[in-house]
């Protein structure tokens, strides 16, 4: 089972076409207001900080390059080609790795955990991304990368992030300058319901260790000038004895 062609090459006619540059994309906000303040809450709950960190659905590697100062190995994965090569060109000196990993796909996430052993797990913003039909298998991809000691953090927009893009989206002036090109493409912003998150984690054998809510920064401004925030929420899982 692997993502749909059609999600694939609309990842790709994203990132092919996105610039260059942090904060260029809507959802590229500074690693101080995004991964900074996850970390927080994630690293509590690390049985073991040593592990590798994988960033999975990385982007541009933005949060990875901010993770790789922070952890002795980290690797950016994401399903896009086109977004891996923005991610290695902001960062010529390898702070840390890229790799393309269709994490729905079973056998890629068992390979990466073959390889990596256990490993701790960055998650912002990718279940409410995938076909309905994916999201099962993200989860379970998720477990199969943590093992028995690693941790995962996911923060995903809540169901009233929906209302809050739909918004932004048909205002007077249409949708603003960053939004746009994700909704041409057709990412348009999916809504996982908020119950059904953890359980898609306790289905694929983790437990739920914390969770909360938290605004979920975007590069983005309204009209009145204040930066867009979309209410999100997030939790830490992982396998207990």
């Amino acid at each position: 089972m692997s993502v749909t062609s059609r999600y694939r090459e609309a990842w790709e006619g994203f990132w092919n076409e996105a610039p260059h540059g942090q904060g260029a994309v809507f959802w590229d906000a500074e690693p101080a207001l995004t991964a900074a303040r996850h970390l927080a809450l994630f690293e509590p709950h690390l049985a073991d900080p040593g592990l590798p960190l994988v960033d999975l659905g990385c982007g541009n590697g933005t949060q990875t390059r901010y993770l790789a100062e922070r952890f002795p190995r980290v690797l950016g994965a994401d399903l896009s080609a086109a977004a891996l090569d923005h991610a290695r060109a902001a960062d010529p000196a390898g702070r840390a790795a890229y790799r393309l990993l269709d994490a729905v796909e079973k056998a890629g996430t068992q390979a990466l955990h073959t390889e990596l052993g256990d490993a701790n797990v960055y998650v912002r913003g990718v279940l409410h991304q995938c076909e309905p039909d994916d999201r099962q298998a993200l989860a379970d991809g998720v477990a199969t990368v943590v093992g028995e000691r690693g941790r995962a953090f996911l923060v995903e927009p809540s169901e009233t992030a929906g209302a809050v893009l739909r918004s932004i989206a048909t205002g007077p002036g249409g949708p603003p300058p960053k939004l746009a090109p994700v909704l041409r493409h057709g990412i348009a912003p999916g809504e996982v319901a908020d119950a059904d998150v953890p359980e898609f984690l306790t289905a694929a054998g983790l437990t739920v260790l914390a969770s909360g809510t938290l605004p979920l920064t975007t590069t983005e401004y309204a009209p009145d000038g204040t930066r867009i925030e979309l209410p999100s929420t997030w939790y830490v899982t992982g396998r207990v004895a």
